[in-house]
């Protein structure tokens, strides 16, 4: 269900999401830019982009979704724990499994999972994120990172937000790469396709670099690490410079025969002080069944 709001400018606005935020229409900024992306947002009876100036006597309608509840439920769903204490937890995510509850996607995903491990977890990166110090894309398996209470998802997060965590993915790019190679490419909405990202002008800083591991048959298999950590960064700037992750049909054109039916990416080893004893930890798990066929099938002979 959802509720319809309308309101008429009385005045400009440079921005329609900010037009939204100013008048209390919305909670945040960022809410009113995920119902403009939504198709939620009229203005004068037709959708409208979030960055669209807003002009006196426009009509703005909304209609705002009713609140989920406040808590994810807990599921009894299996999750591989590589390592627990008191502290945090470090989680191999499986391929396909989606991290926190959002639009379209109330349950079945990691933190549902993780709700029915423990009845306590940090309250601070919201209701719908308990625990959650960086997320990896529902197609990506591999390590994540959890805190287990407040203070060390705070000390987690300053640690991710300084670069002192250290993330290394494992990734099969078409095309041939050879050597070591770095993307500095800023990182927004593309502007032609706004489900997606793409280097653009103005974006956020974002920082890839990557090393060719093994030649295959018309794909590379890299070593990938995050100097930074924005949505969907790794298959972004591959793309970006031609070489489109195996399997990736957002950012690549569709293969004539999949060897993958994901993005070939796999967090491989995750490197980060523990956020209270300050211990150095290190973690590393090999790729899933499906990514290791993927290999095989692209191997040279």
């Amino acid at each position: 269900m959802t509720t319809e709001t309308a309101l008429v400018a009385e005045a400009p606005a440079d921005r329609l999401d900010v037009f939204l935020a100013a008048h209390g229409v919305v909670p945040s900024r960022a809410v009113a830019t995920r119902l403009v992306r939504e198709g939620a947002v009229l203005v004068n009876g037709r959708p409208a982009r979030a960055s669209r100036s807003v002009n006196t006597g426009d009509r703005v309608s909304v209609a705002i979704p009713d609140p989920t509840p406040a808590v994810p439920l807990a599921e009894d769903i299996p999750l591989r724990v590589v390592y627990e204490d008191d502290d945090l937890m470090v989680i191999d995510k499986a391929a396909g499994m989606v991290v926190h509850p959002g639009a379209g996607q109330a349950g079945g995903t990691l933190v549902n999972a993780l709700l029915a491990l423990h009845q306590d977890w940090p309250t601070t990166g919201g209701p719908h994120r308990p625990g959650i110090v960086h997320r990896l894309d529902k197609g990506t398996s591999g390590l994540m990172l959890v805190a287990r209470h407040d203070a060390s998802h705070r000390r987690l997060s300053a640690d991710l937000a300084d670069r002192k965590v250290s993330r290394t993915y494992r990734a099969i790019a078409r095309g041939s790469l050879t050597g070591e190679g770095v993307v500095d490419g800023a990182i927004g909405r593309d502007p032609r396709n706004r489900q997606r990202m793409a280097v653009v002008d103005g974006g956020r800083a974002a920082l890839t670099r990557f090393t060719a591991l093994e030649p295959l048959d018309g794909a590379t298999y890299l070593e990938v690490t995050l100097g930074t950590g924005r949505t969907h960064q790794i298959r972004v700037h591959l793309a970006a410079i031609g070489h489109p992750l195996v399997g990736d049909t957002v950012y690549g054109r569709r293969q004539p025969a999949a060897v993958i039916d994901r993005p070939a990416l796999h967090a491989f080893r995750l490197a980060f002080r523990h956020p209270i004893t300050g211990a150095a930890m290190e973690f590393e798990t090999p790729p899933p069944a499906d990514f290791v066929r993927a290999l095989r099938l692209l191997e040279l002979h």
